[in-house]
Parts: C-alpha cells; sequence; structure tokens
C-alpha cells in the first residue's frame, strides 16, 4: 500500500526537531515493503499547498498522521500547539477520502479525547510499527480491525489493550534518509535513540503514556552500527532522546566505550536523571564525545523530591552537577515551581540552589502541567484543580493550594533578573 505519513509538528522548541519516532514507523512499512513518503511540517511556510501537492502526486491509500507537542507546557499565556494539528488533519480529509491513521506521543496520551475531536477515522495508542502494520495487513485482506493492540477506531468503545516492543529487533532502526536533514548544517542536531520505556514513576510524568514503564534496550553493537550510518551522512552532533540517559548504568558505560572504541568522532547531549552518577561514567561519556547534558533537577528540597516520586535527592543533583562540570560539559539544568508539598522557603531554596550549580542555561517553570493516568492529575482531582471526566487535552495546571503563583513568578523573576541565561515559562 501507499503510505504518506506527515509530521504535523511546526514548532521548534529549543531546537529543531526531527521526525524519529514517525521514521520509525516508516521503517518498519517498508520492511513489509509498503511505498512510503514522509514530509515534515516544521519550517513550511504554506502548509495547504504543501499537503495538496504531495497527495496530488503520491496518491496515497492511507495517510498516517505523527503528533508530537500538545502545548508548550508553559502556564501563563499557553501555546495551545494541538489546534495547529487539527487544522492539518481536516486539511488531509479534505484532500483525500482515504483513511486517516493518528499516532505519536501526542496522540498517545488523550487518544479518545483527540480522535472524538479530529477528522482522523483511527489512532494508535503508544508504540505503532507493529499495529501499523497489522492495520495495513488487514485493510489490503478486508479483514476487521477490531482488537489490534492500541488501536482505536472512531465511533467504536473501547480499543485493543496496547503492547511494547519487547524484542527491539522487531522494531528497526530508521534508515539515515528519514531523519537526517538535507543539507547538513552546523546547527543539525539529529535525535537518536537506545532505549524505550521508563520505570521511574515521577508523579507527573507522561511518559508512560507514551512510551510504557517496561525499559527495553537495543543491542549496543546495533546501536553503534547504526550511529555510524548516520555519521556517513555527514551527521556528527547527535542527541539522544533516552529518557535516562544514564540508566541502566552498566548499559550507558558500555554504550559509550562502544562509542569510544568505533571512533566515531561524534558530539553529542543527553537527559541525565541525576541519581548513581559517578566518575567512571561521566568520563566515558566525555570520552565517547558528549558535551551537554540536560539535568532536570526539578527541586532542591527532599520533600517535594519524595513527593514528586524521585529517588534522587538534594545532595545527589549536587555531587552530578560536580562531575559533569570537572569534565567540561555544558549542564542545561530544569526546575519546576509549584507541586506538592512546596512551600516558599522551598521555592526560595531550590531557585538559591539553582544559582550555586551555575547552570549554563536554566529553564524555570511555574506550574506543572497535569496529564491523565498521572499521580498529579489524581492528586489534582481530590483537591478540585480539574474536575471529573476532564479530558485534560485542554491544558490544565498545578500550583499547590495555598500557594500563591503571582508570588512564586515574582520570587523567580527577581533571580532571574541576574541570570540572562535563565528561561521562565
Amino acid at each position: 500500500m501507499k503510505v504518506l505519513l506527515i509530521s504535523a509538528n511546526r514548532t521548534e522548541i529549543n531546537m529543531r526537531t526531527m521526525p524519529l519516532g514517525l521514521a520509525f514507523i516508516a521503517e518498519a512499512l517498508t520492511a513489509r515493503r509498503h511505498s512510503v513518503k514522509m514530509i515534515d511540517c516544521v519550517g513550511v511556510k504554506n502548509i495547504p499547498l504543501y499537503l495538496q501537492e504531495r497527495v496530488a502526486d503520491f496518491r496515497p491509500d492511507i495517510i498516517g498522521i505523527s503528533l508530537r507537542n500538545i502545548d508548550d507546557q508553559t502556564m501563563r499565556n499557553t501555546q495551545f500547539l494541538y489546534k495547529y494539528d487539527r487544522e492539518i488533519i481536516a486539511l488531509a480529509r479534505k484532500l483525500s477520502d482515504r483513511p486517516i491513521i493518528l499516532g505519536g506521543a501526542g496522540y498517545s496520551m488523550f487518544p479518545d479525547a483527540i480522535l472524538a475531536d479530529s477528522d482522523a477515522d483511527m489512532g494508535i495508542e503508544g508504540e505503532g510499527e507493529a499495529a501499523i502494520c497489522t492495520v495495513l495487513e488487514n485493510l489490503e485482506k478486508g479483514d476487521p480491525l477490531d482488537g489490534i493492540p492500541g488501536l482505536h477506531i472512531k465511533g467504536r468503545s473501547g480499543a485493543g489493550k496496547r503492547e511494547s516492543i519487547r524484542d527491539t529487533r522487531n522494531s528497526p532502526l530508521p534508515d539515515p534518509d528519514y531523519i537526517v536533514p538535507s543539507p547538513v548544517t552546523a546547527d543539525t542536531w539529529v535525535p537518536v535513540q537506545t532505549r524505550r520505556g521508563c520505570a521511574m514513576k515521577c508523579s507527573y510524568c507522561s511518559t508512560a503514556s507514551i512510551e510504557g514503564r517496561i525499559l527495553r534496550k537495543r543491542p549496543v553493537e546495533a546501536v553503534v552500527e547504526w550511529l555510524t550510518r548516520l555519521v556517513k551522512t555527514g551527521a556528527n552532533q547527535l542527541y539522544f532522546v533516552d529518557n535516562t540517559f544514564n540508566l541502566p548504568r552498566s548499559y550507558a558505560l558500555s554504550l559509550c566505550r562502544a562509542i569510544t572504541g568505533a571512533g566515531l568522532g561524534i558530539t553529542w547531549r543527553c537527559i541525565v536523571y541525576p541519581w548513581r552518577v559517578d566518575e567512571e561514567l561521566v568520563s566515558a561519556m566525555a570520552q565517547a564525545g558528549c558535551f551537554e547534558i540536560s539535568l532536570g533537577s526539578e527541586s532542591a528540597d527532599d520533600e517535594v523530591l519524595r513527593l514528586m516520586n524521585k529517588r534522587f535527592r538534594r545532595e545527589d543533583v549536587a555531587q552530578a552537577s560536580a562531575l559533569f562540570r570537572k569534565y567540561n560539559m555544558r549542564q542545561m539544568g530544569f526546575i519546576m515551581l509549584g507541586a506538592p508539598g512546596e512551600t516558599r522557603q522551598s521555592v526560595e531554596d531550590t531557585l538559591a540552589f539553582a544559582e550555586s550549580l551555575d547552570y549554563d542555561m536554566l529553564k524555570v517553570t511555574v506550574g506543572i502541567r497535569i496529564y491523565p493516568h498521572t499521580t498529579l492529575a489524581e492528586e489534582a482531582l481530590k483537591q478540585g484543580i480539574v474536575k471529573p471526566g476532564d479530558t485534560l487535552l485542554e491544558p490544565r495546571f498545578y500550583i499547590t493550594p495555598g500557594l500563591d503563583g503571582n508570588w512564586i513568578r515574582e520570587a523567580v523573576a527577581e533571580h532571574a533578573a541576574h541570570h540572562k541565561n535563565w528561561i521562565v515559562g
């Protein structure tokens, strides 16, 4: 079948985002001998004309649309990005009478709400490689679609129970052509993923809705072979999008040593969970080419961290930051203010702690986006911050009752005035 895959995301937050998730779908479909065309809407000025030309030229049998960011997670002056995705879905429906199937991180967080709200016919919640191949196979045979894992069909209640891909060999790594732009420039950062899932269970996090809680690792040898293929295209700046690059430690260490041994000469950045970080691992990361880490410390108050269900504490963050500084890695810090247990004192302590770490960049978020199926959503419901039946598709934010959000913003502004590298949201 001819499959047109559309990455609906049009925003660039911090850096240009390549449609890595959609690339995995494209690779899976190509392996099943489907004809695939993938298009990325970032940077396209005239979306209607762009899509019209490509639909008319390709004449797809089915259209897959990937949704990424529902909003910008900012409580004040929130950008509800889904409204632009909805326009693209509506445009695809206008241009074609073929089935439209949704997927991606944004869709997986709100599958029923988005399917009911949009002009799509169906959607896949969670990992889509296996499910979309089954959908196409059944469509070709004329078989029913009911019961396909993770598949939601408009007008029908319930969905097939979603399943994670346990054996990563059943999800081939995408061809570089799907994720490396042309031309590669000094600003090109190509996303790579070596693990899926996260077992940390942070109180506010939506990762479980997207990737599940079971951590699945790709063989280090397969990852290095893939990175070698990427480098041959000229892409030598990579961004590991794994939720916690340093965990499991043994895997991260093996991967770093393999990258160094392969002599790839890459520069890369990653996300670090500030827990069980030691010098052997940090040194290996530096030798392998890591120059920048994102450190989500979130708070400097141990009680707030406990209520977030974090495994680390303030001292862990300080020790990790000192190690990365020793090895001359840039540090991008992230803190969130207003969580359960937050007080004026904990806000002041967190801001002062962030200043002491001297991050190269710090993102300060006031108010926490509430996502479905999280501990924070349950707490917000109990406290009357959200109402029963609220799908949370329209952004809702949490600030612990009794703490004035305006006061938090004033406190942040007072500190941020002395730091040009602080970004306040």
